[in-house]
């Protein structure tokens, strides 16, 4: 190997691994949540924030939706 090299001659080009990088996000999840991908992680070997991202990767990929539509018997008032 040399000792130094000349890099003047290399020609810069964009990162193709750019669209596939991660993006830091800050979220509020509950404890039952955490420690369930937890235990998975623990039982998988894979780092349990590698789990949630490949659990909303398979959301995505199947166009999962959440139902989150209220049980109209929880907003009526009893009389």
């Amino acid at each position: 190997m040399k000792k130094e090299y000349d890099l003047s001659r290399l020609q810069s080009r964009k990162n193709p691994y750019t669209s596939k990088l991660k993006k830091s996000v800050t979220m509020r999840l509950s404890e039952d949540i955490i420690g369930y991908f937890k235990e998975m992680a623990t039982e998988s070997g894979v780092p349990y924030q590698s789990l949630i991202n490949l659990y909303l990767r398979d959301c995505v990929i199947h166009h999962r939706k959440v139902d989150i539509s209220w049980n109209n018997s929880l907003t009526k008032k009893s009389t």
